[in-house]
Order: C-alpha cells, then structure tokens, then sequence
C-alpha cells in the first residue's frame, strides 16, 4: 500500500508541474531532483570506499542542468560518453578500491544525473510536455512488465552478480512492453513514426532503461545497500526512481531532434 501511495503521489507531482504549470516550474523540480538524487549518489560512492566531495559534485550537477536546460548543443556528446562509461561498468566484476576506474565512475555523477536531467527540461521548454510524457510511458511500462513478467515467468537471471533478481524473461517483458507503449502513446504524442520505427524506438529506449537500472544496481552492490536512500516509502530513493530514465533520455532526445 505505501509504495502504491508513494507511486500516486509522485505521479502527481510531476504530472502536475510538467503539464499545468510554466517551464521555469518544471526546471525548479528538475534542480530539486539532482540536488537529492547526487546527495545520494555521493553517499553510495563513499560507503563503497571512494571519497565524493558532495558539495562540489551536488553544486556541478545543478550547473550542468541549468546550463543544459536553456542551451544544450553540447549534451548529445557529453552524453553518449557517460552513457558508454556507465554501461561498461556494468560489466566489470567487482571492483576493487584502488581501481582508478572506480574512481572516475565515482565521480561521474554530474554528468550521470545533470545532463540527462537537464536535456529532459530543455525538451519540455522547445517541445512540450507531450514528449516528457512519452517517455514517462515508455519507462514505467517497461518498468511494470519487468517486475510482474519477472515474478510469474521469470527463469534466468540477467545479470546475477549486479542484480540477482532481475531475469531475462522480465527483462523480455520490459521491451516488449516499452516497444508497444511507443507505438500507441507516440501516435498521441504527434510524432510522425511507422509502427514498426517507433516500436524499435521504444524497445531500444526500455533496453537502455535496464542498462541504467543494472549500472545502479551495480553501484549500490558495492556500496553494500539495498537501496539508495529511504526518502521514498517503498521505492527507494530518488536514484532508485531515475536510473532508467538517465540512460534512456540521450537515446530519445538524439532521435527526436532528427525528426
């Protein structure tokens, strides 16, 4: 009941502030939501050994996103290298503390959190709210397949060294879902895609969701916890919430500027 609750709440929050207010309201919550989800973020890397400066990183990350809220030519690059970063890390074995690898995935976090934040504001600012919720469709559809695809067909393991749980009938689950959430969401959205393009599109972002999830997973195994914080009931905290979204945001806004 309390993670239903939370989830409701949430959805209302950025529903509200996306769709009924001004955009300099969307960038407000956008700068809440780095400031919280690096404050975790550095708390991970510490208790996995590895010293974050976190108001230095806490101040980076709001820099990035205001910066590439209003003017973000520069994001796609910035971008696809932190995304490549993350998903290589995912798999690595366990890292050791002297790993200077570990080191900069440690301190990558406002690149991690602030770009992809920052890219998602400035696509509400040119183009609507109707992309933001878009995407919102496609995560938490995947999101929801993997889970319950997961528990009632789930068999293999994705990924059991970073995060047991997860399987590949779920994460099968999760694309599908994604592919079909684009396909219908996306005649809504006005974008001009053929079924097949933007079912592709959708799997493609949901695959990308997973890796995200699977990079947290992986930070917060060597951090030796559960959960990234406890600020939400039943969730988790906000990078627990996020970490599909940051790896999927460069793919969509790349293919969306094209069009």
């Amino acid at each position: 009941m309390r993670r239903a609750i939370s989830a409701l709440a949430i959805l209302a929050v950025v529903v509200g502030t996306v769709w009924w207010l001004p955009p300099w309201a969307t960038f407000v919550l956008a700068e809440i939501i780095v400031l919280l989800a690096l404050s975790e973020y550095a708390r991970l890397a510490e208790r996995a050994g590895i010293f974050v400066p976190t108001g230095i990183v806490v101040a980076a990350g709001l820099v990035i996103c205001a910066s590439v809220s209003w003017d973000y030519a520069v994001a796609p690059v910035l971008m696809a290298a932190t995304v490549a970063m993350g998903a290589a890390a995912v798999g690595r074995g366990r890292v050791q503390r002297s790993d200077g690898w570990f080191h900069t995935v440690g301190l990558f976090g406002p690149l991690y959190v602030g770009l992809p934040i920052g890219t998602l504001v400035a696509i509400h600012v040119r183009r609507g709210p109707e992309l933001v919720f878009l995407l919102l469709a496609v995560i938490v559809a995947s999101d929801i397949a993997q889970f319950y695809g997961g528990r009632m067909i789930g068999r293999r393991p994705l990924a059991p060294a970073t995060s047991p749980k997860k399987t590949v009938e779920g994460a099968i689950c999760g694309i599908v879902a994604g592919a079909a959430a684009m396909v219908v969401v996306g005649q809504w959205s006005g974008l001009d895609f053929h079924p097949l393009q933007a079912g592709a599109f959708g799997a493609a972002l949901a695959g990308l969701g997973i890796i995200g999830d699977l990079f947290e997973s992986k930070l917060k195994r060597e951090a030796g916890v559960k959960d990234a914080s406890g600020l939400i009931p039943g969730h988790g905290g906000i990078l627990d919430r996020l970490d599909s979204w940051l790896f999927a945001i460069p793919l969509f806004d790349v293919v969306i500027k094209g069009m």
